[in-house]
């Protein structure tokens, strides 16, 4: 037996470390995106490689690595996934960082005495492993590290981090004991230019000084601890580096325009004064010898030194890079860039609530101030304040503030109310007199008891009558229910569950037992909380996502963390107090409403990291206790291996393939097909709304140099001062925007809302006209002046809102330069005979925001030289200038054209003409990548793109059927089936015009096969749904009508091409299907909906169950009629075209009888038929005559 030395344990703590760190690097190498992925990837892609600003609060030291990176890729399109790579590398780091933890959180244990046998070293190496291998293997982590996003980056630095800590605490009061104290300073500040979740380890990092210094613990001295290391971190976090960049901006802003010095004077001389500051505190510690002062000075200066990766924003915000979000070039923009300005604020103690909403502005104080906004005058060499800050935002009502205000949110105010108790209402005492408001808030009040109320639907009402009625705030008790419900139940709970327990699938979870949640794979568990799980349909089951772990790995943490309290008390609470920030006190800060736009466990990797620490210990605690019952040498090298099965290799081999990206180039096709939508150098502009569309293009674009005519805008970002700047150059082939406004005119502040006063609304004005108004900064254009007019006392309003702009008249015309319509090739020639002379819209009567102003400039300002185009996503009309009526579909974007379009109001989402031609060549080009590829992982964002690529092609065929050309239809639906195959894409409701499509075009076998596939899919969900207890059919009816109606149309697909289609298993298979869910129907609604069905049975001379439907619909009618002929004749009369309604409906199942059935069941029908009209012939015709 060979003693273990120091130096043979670091030459297996090495080879182990580093063996790990080739098993993650092989994995996540392996499992890597070959391109951009979807959200924000593309973005950090395309700013990392060529050092530009991304979207607040910045990543500058993420960048530079990724630039690195960028730097061996051997052309454009490799740029992405040498990005990627520094992901899996960081990941692969963070888990040799795990595994050099946890040996020397193992060593440190009372139970460690020697590793002198291999058995020994197997168990305590091997543990290590397990613990490492388990986190390396983990859900969430693993999704971080195969794509170009800041926390797999961010997890290596707080894994760094702690195993700094636990050096220090080696070597802490020793002569060079500190040099680890100065690192992790050093490495906190680098931090901030990944990502805040470093700093989670600082209140860890203090329990390791409290418990290594303080050898008597007691509780006052424990929360002491905790409150100095909280304090240190909120001071790092909201002082020291929001200060240090608040002193820049003051000096800037005082030495250029109190001192008249030149710009970035006052910059440097801050610079010159910290500098000065900490060489003179150090030299005057030193000689002091005030040690521990010194040694915090030097700490504070090296979180400083990591912090200064912030120097690259404002150089490159200076060098007025393509993609320059928020442009901050200097210090006081960067410190609003550093503090998320753009977006909402948030109160995480005391604020107000979504109830707010309801209350109109606070009766003291309606009023605050906002923060002046310097911009350099080069005529003047001076800062000037561009906006007028003082009592420029409206004030919450402070009788809506309150404690812990986890319901914040006004846009989210029907899922709070679904989520905790509605909120309580009375009727304002000087609108009690008020009869119909009494009556019709006594039958709200009915239908609140009776449970048919929604939170959107109390919403409305609130929102509709909040004038006359006192609106309580939500009580700190529904504060607290929903922050344990849903942001530490639903968003984090979940969370740790998937990564430890296992997964349903990879859908969003919204709250129901469908989609997102836990699953254990067992199923006496998983069937308590989500129902039935062995008759679970196809879909769920071949779900690549769906992973299960049996409880193994959360259990053997478990174990971990007692046998780590039983051991050593201090460290369980280092690691418990490490574990609650990075989960529980992230959550607070967070403040998640219900329901995010997607997933949020990739931000809660620290807290897994530290379970994985547990499931290392737990591996030992395991050996430990075992132990003491079987003595044998075998023992350890034994639980390691079942370990390391039962846990980390059970999770690789589950989590592979829904973790696998390789070969997957979805979002990069996506991309390149919008932009393969656009006309080539026409000097294109498209509006995009959301990130996916954004980020796309400007990846494709910017990296890999891809249709670089095109200007892309991002029409929220059009509402920023600094990104219409950026608009009116020029980037690489795309001209600048066609603008008349100026920077002055749309500065900070600055026409940010346009209100609508209807002075001349009787008036027509031509856009030009209207543009002219606006951009005037005349005293008649300000409402101040409209005020002075009418006599009222324009003190009623701050000087921001006086200085407000208005729009006279909303009715705007746009002029059609039919000459620059057919240069550019918007229309094409052939159709110039449709082209409108203007085009008239209407803006709303409440205000335009600055986004709308900037969008309507461009369109007064191009004259139609320039195509322009929306990438959809958005229904609303003012994402369209409400143009709707005027947009040519092509491809995957919709084209303004000046050729009115009516397509009618029953499918509101219907938008666009087709010129089938031309579309059918932009499809036919389209890059699909590998989508139909049964070796890539269809991931969310792949499958749910595929509802614009279906929807549209749909309706492209659909054209080409309706103009005879059938054999390009035949290529589209074939392409679409081909590129989206059913299996893998899901949302099959858009494939039945598919099968319309064939029928129409003759492709009879192929609309079969689509049409039977297709409803087995539904039939295969439906059967899985009528498996599952009553309760729970209740609480999914909604899904299941929803689902029923889907294969409904599906089915009428068939019905309408009778001839053609194979009914008879169609009509069985939903009749099957269908028939259990009646009752969530009702009689009624259920069998007058299958008029269609029966039909189909008499068409296929299915006789028997053709009548025996028929029956039971007449029955149903008749039950109805004979309801309504018990109503008074007077309401009778008022019930007149619900009555006739129902007589058409049932006149046209007997029109089928008729046709299709025996003659005595036709006379038998005929004559209930006849029966029931007598029931009302007297009334119908009294109420008809009067």
């Amino acid at each position: 037996m060979n003693r273990m030395t120091d130096k043979t344990y670091r030459i297996w703590n090495l080879a182990i470390g580093w063996t790990l760190f080739a098993i993650a690097l092989f994995t996540f190498g392996s499992t890597v995106e070959p391109t951009a992925s979807f959200w924000d990837a593309g973005e950090y892609i395309a700013t990392s490689a060529k050092l530009q600003i991304g979207h607040p609060p910045g990543a500058p030291f993420f960048q530079m690595m990724g630039a690195f990176f960028a730097l061996f890729a051997s052309g454009p399109q490799n740029i992405a996934v040498m990005v990627n790579f520094m992901s899996v590398f960081s990941s692969a780091f963070t888990i040799l960082f795990l595994f050099w933890t946890l040996t020397l959180l193992l060593k440190k244990l009372p139970t460690f005495k020697s590793l002198d046998s291999n058995s020994e070293r197997i168990g305590f190496f091997g543990s290590a492993a397990v613990g490492a291998l388990a986190f390396c293997f983990s859900d969430s982590f693993w999704f971080n590290a195969v794509e170009t996003e800041v926390y797999a980056m961010a997890t290596l630095i707080l894994s760094a981090l702690f195993w700094m800590g636990l050096r220090w605490e080696q070597e802490m009061n020793t002569p060079r004991g500190d040099r680890w104290l100065l690192m992790i300073a050093f490495v906190i500040g680098l931090s901030f230019g990944v990502h805040f979740m470093g700093l989670l380890t600082i209140p860890a990092i203090g329990m390791i000084y409290y418990f290594k210094n303080y050898t008597k613990v007691t509780i006052k001295g424990f929360l002491y601890a905790n409150l100095i290391a909280t304090a240190i971190l909120l001071f790092i976090f909201k002082l020291l580096l929001p200060l240090t960049l608040a002193f820049f901006g003051n000096a800037e802003v005082f030495f250029v325009n109190s001192i008249g010095l030149p710009f970035n004077s006052g910059t440097l001389i801050a610079a010159l004064l910290f500098i000065a500051f900490f060489y003179y505190s150090l030299n005057y510690t030193r000689k002091k010898k005030w040690v521990n002062l010194n040694t915090g000075v030097l700490a504070i200066l090296f979180v400083l030194i990591g912090f200064s990766s912030w120097i690259m924003i404002p150089i490159r915000a200076n060098a007025n890079t393509v993609i320059n979000e928020n442009s901050p070039s200097d210090a006081r923009l960067l410190l609003a860039y550093y503090n998320l300005e753009q977006y909402p604020e948030t109160k995480l103690f005391y604020g107000p609530m979504f109830s707010d909403i309801y209350a109109g502005q606070d009766p003291t104080e309606p009023f605050i101030d906002d923060k002046p906004k310097y911009e350099r005058d080069l005529k003047t060499g001076r800062y000037k304040i561009v906006n007028f800050w003082k009592d420029a935002r409206f004030n919450s009502n402070s009788a809506h503030n309150g404690l812990l205000p986890r319901l914040w949110s006004s846009d989210h105010a029907g899922n709070y109310m679904n989520f905790t108790e509605p909120l309580e209402f009375s009727i304002k005492s000087s609108y009690r007199s008020n009869t119909r408001l009494q009556q019709r808030v006594n039958e709200f009040k009915e239908e609140i008891k009776d449970g048919s109320v929604s939170g959107d639907q109390y919403h409305d009402f609130l929102k509709q009558y909040s004038p006359y009625l006192n609106i309580e705030k939500p009580s700190f008790i529904s504060n607290l229910k929903f922050f344990f419900e849903y942001q530490l139940g639903y968003m984090y709970w979940r969370y740790f569950m998937w990564n430890f327990t296992g997964r349903q699938n990879d859908e969003q979870g919204e709250y129901n037992v469908l989609n997102g949640n836990w699953l254990s794979g067992i199923p006496i568990i998983d069937e308590i909380r989500l129902g039935n799980q062995a008759e679970l349909h196809a879909d769920a089951l071949n779900n690549k996502a769906r992973n299960t772990y049996y409880f193994l790995p959360f259990i053997l943490g478990l174990i971990g963390l007692y046998f780590l309290y039983q051991q050593d008390p201090k460290r369980f609470w280092v690691l418990m107090l490490f574990f609650l920030f990075t989960g529980i006190a992230l959550k607070v800060y967070l403040n998640e409403r219900p329901f995010e736009p997607r997933e949020r466990d990739y931000a809660l990797v620290g807290s897994f990291y530290v379970y994985a620490i547990w499931i290392g210990l737990g591996c030992m605690g395991l050996i430990h206790g075992v132990q003491r019952f079987i003595k044998s040498k075998q023992i350890q090298p034994a639980l390691v291996a079942l370990c390391l099965l039962a846990v980390p290799l059970l999770m690789g081999s589950q989590n592979w393939d829904d973790h696998d990206r390789s070969d997957r180039y979805t979002a990069q096709s996506m991309a390149r097909s919008y932009l393969q939508s656009i006309q080539k150098d026409k000097g294109a502009m498209i509006f995009t709304i959301g990130d996916n569309d954004t980020f796309a293009l400007w990846y494709a674009q910017d990296i890999e140099g891809y249709r670089t005519d095109v200007r892309t805008i991002n029409s929220s970002l059009l509402g920023t001062d600094w990104y219409i700047d950026q608009m009116k150059r020029k980037t690489y082939e795309s001209e600048p925007i066609p603008s008349q406004m100026t920077h002055d005119l749309y500065a900070y502040g600055v026409r940010d809302v346009i209100r609508y006063q209807p002075v001349l609304d009787s008036i027509r004005w031509d856009i030009k006209d209207f543009m002219n108004w606006v951009a005037s900064d005349h005293p008649r254009t300000k409402i101040k002046d409209l005020m002075q007019q009418s006599g009222n006392d324009i003190n009623q309003l701050p000087e921001s809102q006086q200085e407000g702009v208005f729009y006279p008249t909303r009715k705007i015309r746009i002029p059609v330069n039919k000459e620059n319509v057919l240069k550019s090739g918007i229309v094409k020639a052939e159709d110039a005979d449709k082209i409108v002379p203007y085009i008239d819209i209407d803006l709303p009567e409440s205000a335009i925001l600055k986004n709308q102003m900037m969008m309507l400039d461009i369109v007064a300002n191009n004259d139609w030289e320039r195509p322009i185009y929306f990438t959809g996503g958005s229904y609303s009309d003012s994402e369209y200038l409400w143009m709707k009526e005027y947009l040519q579909l092509e491809g995957l974007v919709y084209k303004l054209v000046p050729i009115k379009t009516d397509l009618g109001k029953d499918n509101p989402y219907l938008m666009g003409r087709i010129d089938a031609d031309l579309m059918y060549d932009i499809v036919i080009e389209w890059d699909w990548g590998n989508s139909e590829s049964p070796n890539i992982y269809h991931d969310p964002e792949t499958r749910k793109n595929s509802i614009s690529f279906r929807s549209n092609m749909a309706r492209l065929s659909e054209q080409l059927i309706n103009e005879g050309k059938y054999i390009k239809a035949r290529n589209v639906m074939d392409l679409a089936l081909e590129k989206m195959p059913l299996d893998f894409f899901g949302y099959y409701s858009l494939m039945v015009p598919f099968v319309d499509g064939y029928y129409r075009i003759n492709e009879n076998k192929k609309a079969q096969e689509l049409s039977r596939s297709i409803g087995l899919k539904y039939s295969d969900r439906l059967n899985y749904f009528s498996s599952l207890d009553a309760d729970l059919q209740y609480a999914l009816g909604e899904e299941i009508i929803t689902e029923i109606e889907r294969y409904r149309a599906l089915v009428e697909a068939d019905l309408k091409h009778a001839e053609k289609a194979d009914l008879s298993p169609t009509l069985n298979q939903f009749m099957a299907a269908s028939n259990t869910f009646k009752y969530l129907y009702g009689d009624y609604e259920y069998y007058t909906s299958l008029i269609e069905v029966a039909e189909g049975y008499f068409i296929i001379e299915a006789t028997e169950r053709a009548e025996s439907l028929s029956s039971k619909i007449a029955e149903n009618f008749q039950k109805r009629l004979q309801l309504y002929s018990q109503f008074s004749p007077k309401d009778q009369v008022l019930l007149e075209d619900r009555i006739k309604n129902e007589f058409l409906n049932y006149n046209y199942l007997l029109q089928q009888i008729k046709k299709y059935g025996n003659a005595s069941f036709f006379k038998n029908k005929e004559i209930e038929y006849n029966e029931s009209i007598k029931l009302f012939t007297d009334t119908l015709e009294t109420g008809i005559t009067e």
